[in-house]
This record gives C-alpha cells, sequence and structure tokens, in this order.
C-alpha cells in the first residue's frame, strides 16, 4: 500500500536522501516548516515504515575494497526450497554487497566488493561451486557513474 504523502513529506524525504545526518532544525529550515512539526513528520514517516533507517556512507577504496563486480547467477532449480538455500547462503557472505531476484533468463544479480582480484575470483569459485547453481557470469565495474538514492522524489 502506497503512502500517501504531500509536498513536505516529498521534501523532507528528499533532503533525508541527500544528507540522512543533519540536525531536525537544519531540515525543518530546508523544507519551510518549523522544528517540532518536522520531528513529528520524520517519526511518522518513520513509524508509517516509509524511512526504513539511516546509514552511513564510506569511500570503500579507503577501506582497502578495491573491487566493485556483478555476478550474473543462473540456477538449475528455481523450487522454493532451492531458492531459499541459494538465498540464505548468500545473505552469509559479506562480499555480497546486494543481491536481487530477476525475471528472463537470469535469476540472481550480485553487486560484489572484495579487497582485490584475488578475493573476488576466491568467492566466484565458491559461488559457482554451491549446489544448484547452474552457470555465473560476472562483469567487472570500471566506474561509478551515477549512485542515486533508490526513491526518486
Amino acid at each position: 500500500m502506497r503512502a500517501k504523502l504531500d509536498e513536505i513529506d516529498l521534501r523532507i524525504l528528499t533532503e533525508l536522501q541527500s544528507d540522512g545526518r543533519m540536525t531536525n532544525v537544519e531540515l525543518a529550515s530546508r523544507v519551510g516548516i518549523s522544528p517540532p512539526p518536522c520531528l513529528r513528520r520524520v517519526r511518522a514517516l518513520e513509524e508509517a515504515g516509509v524511512i526504513t533507517g539511516y546509514r552511513a556512507l564510506l569511500d570503500e577504496r579507503k577501506l582497502g575494497i578495491e573491487v566493485v563486480c556483478f555476478a550474473f547467477v543462473h540456477l538449475a532449480s528455481q523450487a522454493e526450497a532451492d531458492l531459499a538455500i541459494f538465498q540464505e547462503r548468500i545473505r552469509s557472505w559479506s562480499l555480497v554487497r546486494e543481491c536481487w531476484t530477476l525475471s528472463g533468463d537470469i535469476d540472481f544479480i550480485l553487486k560484489c566488493v572484495a579487497t582485490d582480484l584475488k578475493a573476488f575470483q576466491d568467492f566466484v569459485a565458491d559461488l559457482t561451486a554451491l549446489p544448484n547453481v547452474r552457470n555465473v557470469r560476472t562483469a567487472l565495474a570500471l566506474d561509478r557513474v551515477k549512485d542515486a538514492p533508490i526513491a526518486p522524489l
């Protein structure tokens, strides 16, 4: 069910997507309302599940993460039990930062990170060896062109 949001809610969400660390006073100033109703609106958006959390954005290179890669996984079986086993294993791998199920020829796309190419190759070998994995194709990311929040408001 889609939340009913007015123009102020949308401005609050836009501002928080660009800087989730700003104070309520700054947020209120940017959206043109006073701090108390702004805080009430933010809390209401959190309670409604529109805002699901807050994160720090990190510079992966400064943390020693040199490789960003996408893995396209095709499974031999899409039975619920087989999917559940695969998904549970994917959730346990720290190198996998995002995992999406897809329609079409590919069952999953994984966004992966690694400290170097060797670490990524080891991960791909482990991924390929999983039961039910028919094949894995990978693509190394060369450069980030755009990294926008997922909700275009």
